[in-house]
């Protein structure tokens, strides 16, 4: 087991290196110049996630559709995520999880749009979609879109099911005692309770909830200034000089930790807003639109 678990590393430390750093920042400030800074649509792209588009295919709203990948992104990844990001590179890694997420918008408005695009419908009506249709029949690269739904499969039981449970399995057993077994077994049955009535059960769940989830998170940030307020400009002044000249949270040197801003940033930045990670467009493939561009600005 130990030396399956120092293999991981030795892979994961190659990979969240300049490697991952270059494709994925670099495939973010790519497409943000090819698509003409299409973060400047953002208004219109709010408007269009509250209004329903009539007369479109699909198996839930575009706002159903909205709440449903923002159900995966706040939270666990932005707070646990952005906190480890901090512990590991620095303050520093804060404001490369900043340029991750703006210039990550034009990224995920590429993906919606494919995977909207190569969406079908299957056998009992309902709309499948994804970065695999999209290799599949986009790149008639078959293989490589089997690739990534197992890659994704195990994706969603690590990140997207083990780090969510376990904080919150942590929190419960800190405030009320609760046995993280107990814990587990309710967050079992209420998960399996939403997702097994597939993407419209999910998705109702999502719209009722997750406008009160970010109405809160946002408040409680809010507050949290607010009473913080004197130090906001030291803090931004923090973030932003140790991003280029290197402050590490446990020691290092300048060029090393400049390094670890980046990669734990970024890397952070990809558990916080999935841009680039593939999930959130199947996702949008199932929502009510009719044409890709409209999904696309919602997501």
């Amino acid at each position: 087991m130990e030396g399956a678990i120092k293999l991981v590393e030795k892979i994961d430390s190659f990979l969240w290196n300049w490697p991952l750093l270059i494709l994925l920042l670099g495939t973010h400030v790519f497409l943000t110049f090819r698509l003409k800074f299409i973060q400047r649509y953002m208004g219109k792209a709010i408007k269009l996630s509250v209004t329903k588009d009539d007369n479109a295919n699909g198996d839930v709203s575009q706002f159903s559709a909205l709440t449903t990948a923002l159900a995966a992104t706040i939270g666990t990844g932005n707070i646990v995520g952005v906190a480890t990001a901090i512990s590991l590179g620095g303050p520093g890694a804060v404001f490369w999880t900043w340029i991750t997420g703006v210039f990550g918008i034009s990224t995920k408005y590429a993906e919606s749009l494919l995977a909207t695009k190569y969406r079908v419908k299957t056998q009992d009506g309902t709309m499948a979609g994804g970065p695999m249709y999209v290799l599949e029949h986009g790149m008639k690269k078959k293989w490589l879109g089997v690739m990534f739904a197992i890659f994704t499969s195990v994706a969603a039981i690590g990140t997207g099911g083990m780090v969510q449970s376990n904080a919150i399995s942590a929190m419960i057993n800190d405030t009320f005692k609760v046995p993280y077994a107990v814990t587990g077994v309710i967050l079992a049955i209420l998960t399996a309770v939403v997702i097994l009535g597939g993407i419209k059960s999910i998705a109702k769940v999502c719209e009722v909830f997750v406008p009160f989830m970010a109405g809160s998170y946002i408040l409680g940030c809010l507050i949290i200034l607010a009473f913080g307020y004197k130090t906001i400009p030291n803090s931004l002044y923090t973030i932003i000089s140790s991003a280029f000249t290197g402050q590490a949270a446990v020691g290092g040197f300048a060029g090393s930790t400049i390094m670890m801003a980046m990669r734990f940033g970024v890397s952070r930045g990809l558990f916080s807003n999935e841009s680039g990670l593939g999930s959130a467009p199947i996702v949008s493939a199932a929502a009510q639109s009719r044409n890709p561009v409209r999904q696309a600005l919602v997501a």
